[in-house]
């Protein structure tokens, strides 16, 4: 009886175990190894280290570094070995055997650490190092320290030992914002890391097992003693000898601490800002923001976009400009002694002919790089200085008058709108030479009015003044009257096609290249054809005569070529001068930040000065 139950009981609890079997092997199928789930959860692709970027002038030389980090990465073969073997014997020594978890140094902490809550003691190999420094944060914490080992068990599964090491020696931290052992060497000794005494080597080797306690700039007696316990086990590991470790000792150590390069501020606060719209505009973030009115929307663009421009920085790119060094010091000194002795600002912008390329800019009297600069970002009114735009230019262009042409100087109304020449004066019939040259305001709005108010502002446009809007179309504009205005660049580069008749945006940046110089941005502007050559021809003349006879004498130069035009706004709020020489075209503007009256500076016309002292 019990041997036919047991055959029944097989029977039926036989389906019950193939299901169960079933079952169990589809979930042993879902079942994946270690080593699956840490790469799974774990991703390591490219290993890329941040890196500082910086701005080059028309020569190549480095003005700015645009990133904070100071990191420059240094191939593998330029490390001195024996640089190399400091890290390994003070960090590491067992790094070419283990598999990037030293397991007795590991039990040694946890020994120590087993009655805290934090890491009291470390156990960290290089390879963990390099793990914390790319991919983790410094906390002390046991779940940093568990992710920490992960993360090393992933890099040596995809990097060799060789590979690891470059990376660590590039990676770690050295105080002062300065990153990597390249960088170190420049930083402390103004050498490449291939160039430093062993003395040097070991000095810098002391730095990141504690950068602030063995920062040599502040504690060089504490950091000394470290490196010499490091050279003590160089000698006790036999890689040196007790004579060469004495030498060693001996040698002075003399700091020659580099400065941040950020010269030629008020020039590179303009670079960044065009690097920023070279960007946008290259990566179609610009067309984006403007198909797009959605606010989330938008605003997700705008992270995007600056994301981008963030991981552009930290790539280690070069941006390549056309800042003229002798140039930019001799603008900025024409600002700052014109205006020393008075409470007034200033601000310049010079474009260099030949090229289009703005090779300097003056931001403001004694400029400091957290302040506003003026050159880019200070929209005031035009005054004169738009007549030549607005004005004659567009008259000669749609009629065929020349500088013999007459137009009247007498009274002229719109309206209830009269505006008066500067003296007040009525001077009936005049060329269009000396309309321009005495700056008289009745003859300007009458050639603007004769053009007519769209085709005059219809000859503006290529030159895309930011703040310029339909508001501002009204005949008051023809002598300077705009809501907001234009800055001092803006007119420089808008003065730029009375060189030939074309315009081409001023661009500070000339290219934009990675680390090999590989051509990563540039701009794709065209010119663009604003005045026939004929109009052109004849505005040369106009802007001659206006210093040589005119109200800006005190800017001739006495070049090849010199034109230009004086501006002075309503209660002589600001003063302009625009003009060009055979070389180089600016404009400088002189004025309060709060809009003042200067009558008082208005014979002495300093923003004539420093035109002349930059153009000289």
């Amino acid at each position: 009886m019990r041997t036919v139950f047991g055959y029944f009981l097989i029977v039926l609890l036989f389906p019950i175990a193939v299901f169960l079997f079933y079952f169990a092997n589809e979930e042993a199928q879902k079942v994946k190894s270690f080593d699956e789930v840490v790469e799974e959860k774990i991703s390591i692709e490219e290993v890329k280290l941040p890196q500082a970027s910086k701005i080059v002038d028309k020569n190549g030389d480095p003005y700015l570094e645009i990133h904070q980090p100071f990191r420059v990465i240094a191939d593998g073969k330029t490390i001195p070995p024996f640089l190399k073997e400091l890290f390994l014997q003070s960090e590491d020594q067992h790094f070419y055997e283990h598999a990037g978890i030293d397991a007795a140094a590991v039990m040694r902490a946890i020994w120590v650490n087993a009655k805290s809550d934090e890491i009291e003691q470390g156990a960290s190999t290089i390879t963990q190092q390099l793990a914390r420094n790319v991919y983790l944060s410094h906390d002390r914490t046991f779940v940093r320290k568990v992710s920490e080992v992960l993360y090393a068990y992933e890099l040596e599964k995809k990097l060799s030992k060789d590979e690891i090491l470059n990376l660590y020696l590039n990676a770690i931290y050295f105080n002062n914002q300065v990153y990597g052992v390249e960088a170190a060497a420049q930083f402390y000794f103004q050498k490449h890391v291939n160039e430093l005494t062993k003395a040097e080597m070991a000095l810098i080797a002391t730095i990141p097992n504690n950068p602030t306690r063995y920062d040599p700039i502040r504690n060089m007696e504490r950091t000394k003693n470290r490196q010499e316990r490091l050279i003590d086990i160089m000698v006790r590991e036999e890689f040196l000898t007790a004579s060469e470790a004495e030498d060693i000792k001996k040698e002075p150590i003399n700091l020659k601490v580099r400065d941040r390069l950020d010269k030629y501020t008020d020039y590179s606060t303009y670079v960044e800002a065009e690097l920023e719209e070279l960007i946008s505009t290259s990566e179609g973030f610009n067309e984006q923001l403007a198909s797009t009115e959605d606010k989330e929307s938008r605003k997700a663009i705008y992270q995007k976009r600056n994301e981008r421009i963030e991981e552009l920085k930290d790539s280690g790119i070069i941006v390549h400009t056309a800042l003229d060094p002798n140039l930019q010091e001799k603008a900025r000194k024409a600002v700052n002694s014109t205006l020393s002795y008075s409470s007034v600002e200033g601000a310049a912008a010079v474009i260099k002919n030949d090229t289009r390329d703005l090779v300097a800019l003056v931001g403001g009297k004694d400029f400091n790089k957290t302040e506003f600069n003026r050159a880019f970002q200070a929209y005031r009114q035009p005054g004169s200085t738009i007549k030549p735009l607005l004005d004659y230019a567009p008259y000669i262009e749609k009629y065929g008058a020349g500088p013999s042409s007459i137009v009247s100087a007498d009274k002229y109304c719109i309206g209830s709108y009269c505006p008066k020449n500067y003296s007040g004066e009525e001077y009936g019939n005049v060329s269009l030479q000396t309309a321009l040259s005495k700056s008289y305001n009745t003859a300007a709005i009458r050639l603007f009015m004769k053009t007519g108010i769209e085709d005059a502002f219809n000859y503006m446009k290529p030159f895309q003044f930011s703040k310029v809007t339909q508001q501002d179309h009204n005949p008051s504009a023809s002598i300077g009257g705009f809501t907001h205005g234009m800055t001092p660049l803006e007119m420089t580069g808008a003065y730029t096609s009375f060189i030939d008749g074309t315009y081409l945006p001023p661009r500070a940046i000339q290219k934009v290249t990675d680390l090999k110089g590989n051509v990563l941005y540039e701009w794709k502007d065209q010119p663009v054809q604003v005045w026939t050559n004929n109009t052109t021809n004849k505005m040369r003349i106009l802007l001659t005569d206006v210093v040589r006879n005119g109200t800006g004498k005190k800017a001739n130069v006495g070049k090849a070529y010199t034109g230009g035009k004086t501006g002075t706004t309503n209660n002589t709020r600001d003063l302009w001068f625009a003009g060009l020489t055979d070389q180089y075209t600016s404009a400088v503007w002189v004025g309060k930040d709060k809009p003042q009256s200067i009558r008082y500076l208005e014979s002495y016309a300093p923003q004539q000065i420093i035109w002349r002292r930059i153009m000289q």
